[in-house]
């Protein structure tokens, strides 16, 4: 075996393959078999995406094809794929339509709403640029975690209601919760013959997965659940005859059947090529919406690429790391390119990208493979792709849909603590009923509301209080106060990264000071452990002892509480302090303060012995126990006084 697994139970001896011209000749092979695996894949997803958006379906081809082949000669990053995403159709659509987009009613004002739409999007792409050369890498760990999949099930949720529709043969407009209400009608007019197209789809991609492990021979198991519901949904279209216009009957209703239900393309790949229409920054009618859907394209398509890709770097079986700023200024340059053409904005897409790892991916040059082939295909052979079912490849996109929202994700998110669901469950309702930047901003002002009940400080919300003290010659600690919390990571993260692996030093961080640690923060320490190990120093977290997390999940939030706990005190003659003592310790008192005294009361006494006060903090119970044994071991005449009080501790560990 040579691929990546087997590359990593080797335990990594051999050399990192290097995306350079070496690496080009020595895993030409290898890159471009999975390029090419990686393009069966994405064909149909570009199609599919692009008819979602309200784009031409070639726009979708446009987008990898340009992207996989510039972006490899600009990042760094060795095995993400670039290309159209489906957590994108939300913002391109909702742009669409707000520039007049009809759904195929007026040709010639969705071509005007397609024209505005790329035109933001080249916009966008200026401002990609921007924020990789101004090093804005950093973007994606601002946001809290929960927010983030909150945002992407939404997005996920949204997709599987706008293309239900499409599997019944059916269209779906308007907002998602207007789709939703649709739905029950759409599907009692559907169209039996595209729904069976679309239904048998829906097994494949929801059944493939299940059996595919058990398969004989084993090279089956590397088929695409993709290419396999193309292999059956096209000669299922040629049966029903989809090519030519014609009506049938099916239980007492007629129904049409066309090359509407078909996907289409241009014979012509040069005849697809589109220009933008940067008239609509300067139309008094759709210069605000311009401008604001630049900023969702922009924000939006470079945070969720920033995740994909730093997700693609924990699967990289040889732990290369990308350079976030140079990735980010590669997908710029890539949408300016792609939407200059008439093409979808482009990220790292997390699906096709670890498709890719899959396959044996060794260098970035496989992207470069997946994009030359999608340009081949469509620009040589358009007349297959126009024989794929419209139905299909929105089966593929409820599926694509349905693992963005899939019930494990409420259940890993509910794992990791009560409010994280709750953050997680706001967020997509959020969005849903507004946009994604509002749904966003919703949930990320939950996640301020609840740190502040939290009890943390106000002025530690964006700036982290830290000491740096040095331990030895090759370590050095930092103290942090007051909290750390997703808003203010990125200045914290910052000073671990410099005096870590920027000075190359050892680093403890002790948290011991803060009243909160959130669980964005404790997932990126997890993260910034593995970069340390990868560099050869080490990372090392304390200070949590006092902390309470609101799970057992090693994710959770941290609290650092306040223990409720019993302080007994004892006055009694000093003779009596060992055996007293001794009972402390059997009742279980784990430890004790001792200290001589002497007082006077209302009454006089003409005893002089002398006296100790003895003080222990203990739960409730040994409070309890040690009481009883004092009224039984030391009864009168022995001189004892004795209270107990209530009173909070940090850390009860010692008690």
């Amino acid at each position: 075996m040579n691929g990546p697994a087997s590359r990593a139970r080797r335990g990594l001896a051999d050399e990192a393959p290097r995306g350079d011209a070496a690496g080009f000749a020595r895993h030409f092979r290898v890159d471009a078999i999975s390029g090419f695996l990686v393009f069966l894949i994405a064909l149909p997803l570009c199609l599919g995406i692009s008819l979602a958006s309200g784009f031409p379906p070639v726009a979708g081809v446009f987008t990898a094809a340009i992207g996989g082949i510039l972006t490899t000669f600009i990042s760094n990053s060795e095995l993400t794929i670039k290309g159209p995403a489906a957590g994108l159709i939300v913002i391109v659509l909702g742009a669409m339509q707000s520039f007049g987009f009809t759904g195929g009613s007026d040709p010639a004002a969705d071509q005007a709403a397609y024209r505005m739409t790329i035109a933001v999007g080249f916009m966008a792409a200026l401002v990609q640029v921007g924020f990789g050369l101004l090093r804005a890498g950093r973007l994606a760990d601002f946001f809290p975690t929960a927010v983030v999949h909150g945002m992407l099930a939404a997005i996920g949720m949204i997709i599987v209601l706008k293309q239900l529709p499409v599997v019944f043969g059916q269209k779906a407009s308007g907002e998602p919760l207007e789709v939703l209400r649709e739905l029950p009608d759409k599907i009692m007019h559907l169209n039996p013959a595209i729904t069976a197209i679309g239904l048998v789809s829906l097994v494949i991609l929801f059944g493939w997965p299940v059996i595919r492990s058990r398969l004989r021979p084993v090279w089956l198991r590397f088929v695409p659940a993709q290419l396999l519901v193309l292999a059956v949904a096209v000669p299922l279209g040629l049966w029903f005859d989809l090519a030519h216009e014609h009506y049938y009957r099916f239980a007492g209703h007629d129904y049409s059947l066309g090359e509407s239900f078909l996907v289409n393309v241009p014979a012509n790949l040069l005849a697809a090529v589109t220009l933008p229409d940067f008239s609509v920054f300067t139309s008094p009618a759709t210069h605000v919406a311009a401008v604001w859907w630049m900023i969702m394209f922009a924000v939006v398509g470079s945070v969720e690429s920033l995740l994909s890709a730093k997700a693609i770097d924990l699967l990289d079986p040889w732990k290369r790391k990308t350079d976030m700023n140079r990735d980010l200024l590669a997908v710029g340059v890539a949408n300016v390119a792609v939407a200059a053409v008439g093409g979808l904005p482009l990220i790292s897409e997390i699906v096709r990208s670890k498709a890719n790892i899959d396959a044996g991916a060794r260098t970035r040059f496989a992207d470069l493979w997946h994009g030359l082939f999608l340009l081949a295909f469509v620009a040589l052979v358009p007349g297959l792709i126009h024989m794929i079912p419209l139905s299909a490849l929105a089966a593929m996109l409820v599926y694509t849909g349905y693992r963005l929202a899939s019930p494990r994700e409420f259940v890993n998110v509910f794992r990791i603590g009560s409010e994280q669901l709750l953050l997680f469950l706001v967020t997509i309702v959020g969005v849903l009923s507004t946009d994604l930047l509002v749904g966003v901003g919703i949930g990320i002002a939950l996640k301020f509301a609840i740190h502040a009940l939290n009890g943390v400080p106000l002025h530690s919300f964006f700036k982290p209080f830290l000491e740096v003290t040095t331990v030895d010659d090759q370590t050095v600690q930092i103290n942090a106060a007051g909290s750390a919390v997703f808003s203010n990571w990125l200045p914290f993260r910052r000073q671990i990264v410099q005096l870590g692996l920027v000075q190359g030093n050892d680093v403890v961080v002790n948290l011991a000071g803060t009243r909160l640690v959130d669980h964005s923060v404790m997932e990126k320490l997890e993260e910034l452990t593995h970069d340390f190990e990868q560099a050869g120093r080490k990372l090392e977290v304390v200070g949590l002892d006092a902390h309470r997390g609101l799970s057992a999940h090693r994710h959770a939030t941290r609290r650092r509480v306040m223990t409720r706990l019993r302080r007994v005190t004892i006055v009694i003659e000093a003779a009596e302090e060992e055996a007293l003592v001794r009972r402390i310790r059997d009742l279980g008192g784990s430890g004790y303060t001792a200290i001589p005294c002497h007082g006077g009361g209302r009454r006089e006494h003409d005893h002089r012995e002398p006296f100790v006060r003895v003080e222990a903090i203990v739960p409730e119970a040994v409070a309890a126990a040690i009481l009883d044994a004092v009224r039984t071991d030391f009864p009168p005449p022995r001189r004892v006084t004795a209270c107990v009080e209530t009173v909070e501790v940090l850390g009860p560990d010692p008690f």
